[in-house]
């Protein structure tokens, strides 16, 4: 299926009205762990910190092996993609 293709999506999977259905879907799994990431560097670095070290200390360490985990979330292929086949 070329990228010309009237009836299939174009470059990168997108659709003249959007992105795919699955695309979306990994955006969303992706902003969600990295949301929640960032949440809990916060949280760690200004507000548990003042009650437990160790508890901030944790958190951080597990906001650390998020990024990975959603990069490999958010590009794993989904039954029906097309995308890495072009």
């Amino acid at each position: 299926m070329s990228t010309n293709d009237p009836d299939g999506p174009g470059p990168g999977g997108a659709t003249p009205d959007g992105p795919v259905p699955s695309q979306r879907r990994r955006r969303k799994r992706y902003f969600v762990m990295m949301g929640v990431c960032l949440l809990l560097f916060l949280l760690a670095g200004t507000v548990v910190y003042r009650w437990s070290f160790p508890a901030a200390a944790g958190m951080t360490i597990v906001a650390m092996a998020i990024p990975p985990f959603a990069a490999i979330v958010a590009n794993r292929r989904e039954r029906g993609d097309r995308w890495w086949d072009e």
